[in-house]
């Protein structure tokens, strides 16, 4: 069972292991656990997974009359997971935070079933904390998180990007999107559901990118696509959506999303984006330098995912409220002109990059079911592992 739910940082890092499983064995039964609140009810569908759902329990972070309404809930929810437990014949849990994690590991718990965590984030969730109280299996995205027991593995991340060749697919990937061959493209992403500061910025920069000769590859987000900039004539672009500009111009393509990110990175030569787990873990595997400007609401964790990158030279961080179309122009462009800067600043980010994690953490998953299985554990099933 992979117990991951909510935002795509906690569904994709799982669905790139349920992919490994899969790959390191072919008979294994892999079943996704959520909530009918997460963006889960469309991602693991998509890939081709099973999902169960469970109620979601939100805890509170201060006390609240709704803190009362928990043990209730969250009793209801562990029940449920026990059930999907049961019901699958689930070897392992692997949570991966999330509301649906905490129920997951009380439910693992009270089974007897071997619990895994992963935390992406170098500050742990409520959940995760919680969930490597219960086990020594403790692995973490980042090398500054703390946790009992953690050790320091990456973010499991698709195949499609973790061996994304991108100077070979370079050529082929800008065409797909419309995008010359020779002059540098700048993709901007404010992940899954856009980023509205990112939108506006870049749209107000358009002509200073566009008299500079760079490209842009806008992922807008399905909500925002009236953030595009205006221009005097709109050509037909590819079926992703529309690319606006000039005839004969600088690209300038706006789309609503991408379903293909491999491409995206393949076409790009740096990006502006948010600095969510996933995104850093993905930039840094391809060696794409990039502009990080962090979500300025939560504990501060997305700042905190892209220093070490910065640190090291692979990307420059701006606080949201500094992101600006006079910074574009007076702060990006310049970096974006020097193209020794760009291949240094690829290097330092690719120096960064693991690509394996998935891997690594799908071994390990499968070491845990054997070893349950070879003491007389949990489970006294044989032949192929049933990862649920």
């Amino acid at each position: 069972m992979l117990a991951g739910g909510g935002t795509a940082g906690h569904i994709e890092p799982a669905l790139a292991l349920a992919d490994a499983l899969r790959r390191a064995d072919p008979g294994a039964e892999v079943t996704c656990l959520g909530t009918e609140r997460g963006l889960e009810t469309r991602l693991v569908p998509l890939r081709g997974y099973p999902l169960e759902l469970i109620p979601a329990v939100p805890l509170p972070r201060s006390v609240t009359p709704a803190l009362l309404a928990v043990p209730g809930r969250l009793a209801g929810a562990v029940s449920a997971a026990a059930a999907v437990l049961d019901r699958t014949r689930a070897q392992v849990l692997v949570g991966f935070g999330g509301y649906v994690a905490a129920p997951a590991y009380l439910a693992a718990r009270r089974r007897r079933v071997p619990i895994v965590v992963h935390e992406a984030n170098p500050r742990p969730g409520l959940a995760n904390k919680v969930g490597a109280r219960f086990t020594s299996h403790v692995f973490t995205g980042h090398p500054d998180t703390r946790l009992p027991n953690g050790e320091y593995l990456g973010i499991p991340i698709r195949r499609e990007i973790a061996e994304l060749d991108r100077l070979a697919l370079g050529d082929k990937a800008r065409a797909h999107f419309g995008l010359r061959p020779g002059l540098p493209v700048l993709l901007v992403t404010g992940g899954s559901q856009g980023a509205r500061s990112l939108n506006a910025a870049v749209s107000g920069a358009a002509r200073w990118l566009r008299g500079a000769g760079v490209q842009v590859l806008h992922i807008v987000g399905p909500r925002n696509t009236a953030d595009a900039p205006q221009a005097p004539c709109t050509a037909p672009g590819p079926a992703m959506g529309p690319v606006t500009g000039e005839p004969g111009g600088v690209p300038y393509v706006a789309v609503p999303y991408v379903d293909r990110m491999d491409l995206a990175y393949a076409a790009a030569d740096f990006v502006l984006c948010r600095a969510g787990a996933m995104t850093c873990a993905e930039l840094t595997a391809v060696g794409l330098p990039a502009a990080y400007v962090p979500l300025p609401i939560g504990n501060g964790e997305q700042r905190l995912n892209a220093l070490p990158i910065v640190q090291r030279g692979g990307g420059m961080l701006v606080p949201n409220a500094e992101l600006t179309p006079q910074w574009i122009r007076d702060a990006l462009l310049p970096v974006l002109a020097d193209t020794d800067q760009v291949a240094n600043m690829s290097e330092a980010a690719a120096s960064l990059g693991r690509g394996d994690a998935d891997r690594w953490l799908a071994a390990a998953v499968i070491e845990i079911v054997e070893g349950a299985v070879a003491s007389g554990g949990n489970s006294s099933h044989h032949g192929a592992a049933r990862l649920s």
